[in-house]
């Protein structure tokens, strides 16, 4: 595995693969890599023959007062991870790298990052999409591979390539899950054992709220219950049954839908939600 650290050492390796037709993936990270980043890069493999895996942790994206600083710094576990799994390349670079002329932005993701956890986070997925475009500019990868779980931050970042007409095709994964079925995160690791134990409560709510619109139930109904559940282990930041297509509210014909929630428990943010097909429309 090449390590570059620079946009020039990183540019001169990647011109040359594409010179021999090499198609080139790349799977952006903030490091504090777990099973569902090895997703990613196993799906990266199997559509390229070249994968690039970045680790930095954008500074954009995060507000006064959230985890920047304590972001989990794993490197040394990262870099034998994506050595076991033959990754090409892998990217450190630095914030000047990145920002090398600051980093002021003018590029607005609009009124899909202002809602969920864009109005809890209001500055979070600007940065998010300015990271994200810096490198998508760097790399220049034919494809590159996000996770299901962030399904606002998807949905964003598609807007960003169609809205930039960027040559590239976003491909994604299914939100990966540990055996008890919490979604994988880099932040499960702020979580104490007894925290750890019970936040599997919050994707069971997910379910049992899918199960409850597959029955017939209103969808008003089963998100103030599962609403109602939630608060009784958790702080709910949000709770929403709305079109996957567009995070927008559910018409008459909507068949696929997404139960999407935000909750916070001892002091970490986790996100979670499910994306189900409605056949009774």
């Amino acid at each position: 595995m090449e390590i570059f650290k620079t946009q020039k050492d990183l540019e001169l390796y990647l011109d040359s693969l594409r010179l021999e037709g090499k198609k080139i993936a790349l799977v952006p990270t903030m490091g504090g890599l777990h099973d569902g980043h090895v997703s990613l890069v196993d799906k990266a493999k199997s559509l390229s023959e070249i994968v690039v895996v970045s680790i930095f942790v954008n500074p954009t994206q995060f507000a006064r007062g959230e985890d920047f600083d304590d972001y989990p710094n794993t490197f040394e576990a990262d870099k034998l991870l994506l050595e076991s799994k033959n990754v090409d390349a892998l990217f450190l670079p630095s914030k000047e790298e990145i920002y090398p002329h600051g980093t002021t932005s003018d590029y607005k993701v609009g009124a899909i990052g202002q809602i969920l956890c864009g109005a809890f986070r209001p500055t979070h997925f600007d940065g998010v999409a300015q990271v994200v475009k810096r490198f998508f500019e760097i790399v220049k990868p034919n494809l590159a591979v996000f996770g299901e779980k962030d399904f606002q931050q998807l949905l964003i970042i598609k807007t960003l390539v169609n809205n930039l007409s960027l040559d590239l095709k976003i491909e994604s994964i299914p939100t990966q899950r540990e055996d008890d079925g919490l979604a994988m995160s880099t932040r499960n690791q702020y979580l104490s054992d007894l925290e750890r134990e019970r936040a599997p409560h919050f994707y069971s709510v997910l379910c049992d709220a899918r199960d409850s619109i597959l029955r017939g139930n209103s969808f008003p109904e089963v998100k103030k219950d599962a609403i109602k559940t939630l608060g009784k282990s958790f702080e709910v930041e949000y709770l929403e049954v709305l079109d996957a297509n567009n995070l927008t509210q559910i018409e008459t014909k909507t068949t696929e839908i997404i139960i999407i929630s935000a909750i916070r428990f001892g002091g970490t943010r986790l996100i979670d939600n499910l994306v189900f097909r409605r056949t009774n429309v």
